[in-house]
This record gives structure tokens, sequence and C-alpha cells, in this order.
């Protein structure tokens, strides 16, 4: 038990340095600023920030959420995104530790695929929770995280593809009609191999972010030629594009579904507490990150349950 709790508090120490780092993205990213230059400073006084003030969540509260310098306040999001990256991580690390960590010093073979898994969580919910934070503040997806998001989730899964086992994951057509050989060392073939696994792996992931980012286009040319105006940008095609990247197909649409319940929902509220009219945007960039996040925990039991009620 001691060294569970050990390996989910590295997990959520680790995910707080990510945190502070994830903040200064937030800050930057939008304006299409350096992330690297000029160093952290106030954005009231200019001051930079010292080494020991930009100690995650704890400078916040020695400091009572006010700059040593200029005593302006500092927002609550700072440890708000510190903290939610630290738990993030946290659920990573036990992930990781759930698999057994007696492999990690063994890495290689289809255990390989495992961890990458967990590698691709962790990364996932460090750029769903800063593109929910920035759209919602500036209404901007940037491309720097999905973009760089969907090449990194392509190649984590054709890294997994190379350490799948023989025969894992292949597609096989038939198995009716099997090649038997008679001479020694022959074997009888268990169908047509349509597509290996390492190729199903690969070729169904560009696949579906192919077809979750179509999904988004069409709707998008849908309502501009109903409405005549746009409703929706491309950096939310790029998004779902992104969440299909790491989870697959159908999490992007478990995602995309949690996501627009939750935009509907919070738009309704603004309507009946006449805070918004119909024409009013929403950062629907948000609630879609929320959606995958949602779907990097939950999905892969929801989408199973739902096909079983299929067959």
């Amino acid at each position: 038990m001691a060294s569970v709790f050990l390996f989910v508090l590295v997990g959520f120490l680790l995910g707080l340095l990510f945190g502070s780092f994830l903040n200064v993205c937030i800050a930057r990213l939008p304006a299409h600023a350096s992330i690297l230059r000029p160093r952290s400073h106030c954005v009231v006084c200019g001051h930079t920030v010292r080494w020991y003030d930009n100690l995650p969540i704890l400078s916040w509260l020695v400091l009572r959420a006010r700059c040593r310098d200029c005593k302006a306040r500092v927002s609550w999001r700072y440890p708000a995104v510190e903290l939610a990256t630290g738990f993030w991580f946290a659920l990573a690390a036990n992930r990781l530790y759930g698999l057994d960590p007696a492999k990690l010093s063994r890495l290689g073979g289809p255990a390989t695929v495992e961890y990458l898994g967990v590698v691709g969580f962790a990364i996932l919910g460090f750029l769903l929770i800063g593109l929910m934070v920035m759209d919602w503040q500036t209404q901007r997806l940037p491309d720097a995280f999905t973009l760089t998001g969907i090449g990194i989730g392509v190649l984590l899964v054709c890294v997994q593809a190379i350490f799948l086992a023989p025969g894992e994951g292949d597609v096989v057509l038939s198995s009716d009609h099997q090649l038997r050989l008679s001479s020694p060392g022959s074997f009888a073939a268990q169908g047509n191999v349509f597509l290996t696994g390492p190729e199903a792996l690969v070729f169904g992931r560009i696949a579906a972010v192919c077809g979750a980012a179509l999904i988004l286009l069409a709707v998008r040319w849908t309502y501009k030629r109903l409405r005549g105006r746009e409703g929706m940008g491309l950096g939310d095609v790029k998004l779902i594009a992104m969440i299909a990247a790491f989870l697959g197909f159908g999490e992007s649409l478990l995602a995309l579904f949690a996501g627009a319940l939750a935009a509907s929902l919070y738009g309704i509220s603004l309507l009946t507490l006449r805070r918004a009219t119909s024409t009013t945007r929403i950062p629907f960039g948000s609630f879609l990150a929320a959606g995958g996040l949602f779907a990097a925990l939950f999905g892969p039991g929801l989408v199973a349950w739902y096909a079983n009620l299929l067959r």
C-alpha cells in the first residue's frame, strides 16, 4: 500500500511541475508569444518572478495570491491548472503501477504497448487541460497544441505497433477456408489475414483522425449553409482529430457527445438567466476538451458496453 501511495505521490508532484509549465503555455500561446523568453514575470509590474515564488501551489498560498513586488492579485487559475494537471498525472501513475511495476526495468515487447498507452494518457490530459482553459479565456485553440498533439498521438500508435505480439490485432477476413500443408513443419492457417496487427492499428488510427475531423467539418459546413455564418472554428475540428489520434474513433465520438451535451446545457442556462442570446458564441472547444478528458477516463468501458448492447 505504501508503494502505491509513493508512486501516485511522485506522479502528482511531477504533474504540478508540468502544470506550472502549462500555465506559461496558456498565458502565451494564444498571443503567439514565446514560451521560453522572457522568464515568468508579473503581468502588472513586469518584475521577474523569483524562483522561490514560482513553486507550484505553495508560492501562491504563501504570497496570498499576490505579487511580491506590486501586490497585484494573481488569478486562482494558476493553482487550479497545477492541481488539475497534478491529479491527472497521479491517475496516470496509478494506472502505471497497476500494470506491473516489476516490469518497468524490462521495457520491450508486448508490455510496452500498455506502458505507452499510459504515457499517451498523461500527455493527452496535459494538452486537453491547457486547451480547455485557453479556449475559455480567449476562444482560441493554438495549433501548437492541437496539431502537435495529433502528431504525438499518431507517433505513439506507430511505436505501439512495433511492439505488438505476432498475430496480435490481425484482421482476419474468414477462417472457413484454411490453407493446409502436409509437408514437415506445415501449418493450418487461421484464416485470410487482411491486415496485420501493426497495419490495422496504425491505419485504423489514421482513419479515426480523418473520420472524426470530417464529422465536425460536415457540421461546420451544414451550419454555415443554413445560417449563413460561421458556427464552429477549425480549431474545434483539429481538437476532435487530436482526441481521435490518442483514443480512437469510438472514444472521440463519446468525447464529442459529452462535449456537445455539456455545451448545450451551458447555453440553455445562459439563455434562461438572460445572460446570452441565440447568437452568443460559447467556447465549444472547452467543452469538447472536457469531453475528451471524460472519454480518456471512461471511454473504453462505455464504448465496450454500448457495443455489447448492439449485438
